[in-house]
């Protein structure tokens, strides 16, 4: 299944880290193998790894080039299905706690990227909710609240504040803090990198994963490269359609991107915030390091790539008449455009926990718009009920929740 097609940015940008070592041999047993090494199984990898368990990590292409390369690396603990909008939908407690677990994970991702010195341009920003539409500003008022209340640092701009701090005008809009913006590729093969410096840890890149068999005492997975055996297995193999598990029906759906040419001077761009609206499907905006914008959005219900390069310029076009319109100050010229699959649950959440029916099968699957912050907080639900401790916060995000 092709995650992605068109002039993808981060892997043309990025130079690449070499791994201290990938493995040419499989040991005779592992704790843990992880199928997958893009940003849910780095992450969990990493987490895990902390646990002195012995890990291996298996990816059927280089690591990082999936789902991963096509991420536009806007971080943040909002999700597209609001607070108040969640609260409807699987009860406060739940919901609320949901976001917390979010908010927490942008933490710990802030923490991970300082613990391996990480150079991918993880840098704090703040992100600004606009109501697309007049009628969207009861919605932003309703989120407004739901978030305030629930100890979430957030303030409401009027249509008069956002005309004086923006070069556009919009009804209303939220300003939430504590998100982050990054190079999702860079910080995969950085991770990555301190993973493969670690004795318990092994990275078989380019081998296959045939077939998978859980026993009482172990799962033996066939490979391209043999016969691995583990304790215990996690899936974290993202919005790949081919896989399909019981308990987990994601939608796969298809989106775009572009990247434009650096602008000599973002000044009008307050605080280079990161950018996004209420309306579905909705655009949304960052800046880069070294000055580019992005810009994504424009969903399809179609769950494959787009394969056409008119179709992925048509649309780039699209997306950069948006990015003109909120900032016609700009020379805003596509260096870079893709479209490429994501997968959404009916609830807005993630599948993290074990598989239905099973005891050593896992998964860590972060289908919504947050993927890189669901792939933290699941590290660590995961390494807790592998590991026998007790994470109250595991049936938010199990699998077979069903739920509409």
């Amino acid at each position: 299944m092709e995650l992605h097609n068109g002039k993808l940015f981060w892997e043309e940008i990025t130079e690449d880290i070499e791994m201290v070592k990938t493995d040419s041999h499989p040991k005779n047993r592992y704790d843990i193998i992880i199928i997958g090494g893009g940003m849910s199984g780095a992450l969990s990898g990493y987490i895990l790894a902390k646990e002195g368990s012995k890990i291996a990590i298996i990816d059927k292409q280089k690591m990082g080039t999936g789902s991963t390369l096509a991420n536009t690396g806007l971080l943040q603990y909002s999700n597209d299905m609001m607070l108040s909008q969640l609260i409807e939908k699987i009860g406060k407690d739940k919901a609320v706690r949901f976001y917390q677990l979010c908010r927490e994970a942008m933490d710990q991702l802030r923490a991970v990227a300082k613990e391996i010195g990480s150079q991918a341009d993880f840098l704090n920003r703040s992100s600004f909710y606009y109501a697309s539409e007049e009628s969207h500003v009861d919605l932003l008022k309703a989120e407004y609240q739901a978030l305030s209340e629930n100890g979430f640092e957030v303030e409401y701009l009027s249509e008069e504040d956002i005309r004086e701090q923006y070069p556009f005008t919009k009804p209303a809009a939220l300003r939430t803090h504590g998100d982050a913006e990054v190079n999702p590729f860079s910080f995969n093969r950085d991770i990555l990198a301190e993973l493969s410096k670690k004795e318990n840890v092994d990275l078989f890149e380019n081998v296959e994963v045939i077939e998978t068999k859980e026993m009482e005492d172990n799962v033996e997975i066939l490979t391209s490269k043999g016969i691995f055996k583990a304790e215990h297995i996690i899936f974290a193999t993202g919005y790949n359609k081919s896989l399909s598990f019981p308990g987990v029906a994601p939608e796969i759906n298809r989106s775009y991107a572009i990247a434009t040419e650096p602008i000599a001077d973002l000044t009008p761009w307050k605080d280079r915030e990161m950018i996004w609206e209420t309306k579905r499907p909705y655009l949304y905006l960052r800046t880069t390091a070294d000055g580019r914008i992005i810009a994504g959005g424009l969903d399809e219900e179609k769950p494959h790539a787009p394969k056409k390069e008119r179709t992925i310029e048509d649309h780039a076009k699209e997306l950069q008449e948006k990015v003109q319109a909120l900032f016609p100050m700009f020379n805003t010229e596509i260096a870079y455009s893709w479209g490429a699959v994501f997968g959404e649950s009916a609830d807005g959440l993630p599948f993290i926990g074990r598989l239905p029916n099973k005891e050593r099968t896992y998964c860590l699957l972060g289908y919504g718009g947050n993927g890189t912050v669901y792939s933290m907080l699941g590290a660590h639900i995961l390494r807790d009920i592998i590991t026998g401790k007790h994470n109250p916060d595991a049936e938010i995000v199990q699998l077979n929740r069903n739920r509409n």
